[in-house]
């Protein structure tokens, strides 16, 4: 039941994230067509960028499971199956932890913005607590998908990570 929970959380992180990149078109094309016509849409390409960093850090984690993430699986390849799994448990408790400590940092960045009533710079004013929050869910999913991996790790000896073709041996 957890399994599944976490798998579904990674897939809808994803599909977030692709949300977002629909977003991010949808805003290029209206300021086109501002452009156009002669108007101005203020805060476009500021709202465009909120939804680029919402995308990134939304997409960690599904990528993350999916092995699009560069690996240099290379040295993994060539060590022996317990020096590979000490490497990479050493890696993933690497990873969990710089990006639980991400996670925090951005919450603390969060807490701020709300606490200072913090706004953008640009013409829009947005309250910046607002693009904080997706990169910040997107940061803690990646941190869960990390610990996720590394507790894998210990339990089966393996982690969750499907890989790509070019990551397997030549035999």
């Amino acid at each position: 039941m957890i399994r599944k929970a976490l798998d579904g959380l990674y897939n809808l992180a994803g599909v977030l994230a692709a949300l977002c990149l629909i977003v991010i078109l949808v805003l290029i094309v209206l300021q086109m067509l501002a452009r156009w016509t002669g108007e101005v849409f203020p805060g476009a390409p500021d709202y465009a960028g909120y939804a680029m960093a919402a995308a990134s850090f939304l997409a960690f984690a599904n990528a993350l499971n999916k092995g699009s993430h560069i690996r240099v699986s290379i040295l993994l390849n060539a060590v022996s199956e317990k020096t590979r799994w000490y490497l990479e448990v050493w890696c993933f408790a690497i990873g969990t932890a710089a990006a639980w400590y991400v996670a925090w940092y951005i919450y603390r960045m969060q807490g701020f913005a709300l606490k200072f009533n913090d706004v953008s710079q640009g013409q829009d004013a947005t309250p910046l607590w607002i693009p904080y929050t997706p990169v910040l869910l997107g940061a803690i999913i990646l941190a869960i998908a990390l610990t996720d991996n590394l507790v894998s790790l210990f339990a089966t000896g393996k982690h969750r990570i499907i890989r790509d073709v070019s990551d397997t041996q030549a035999e």
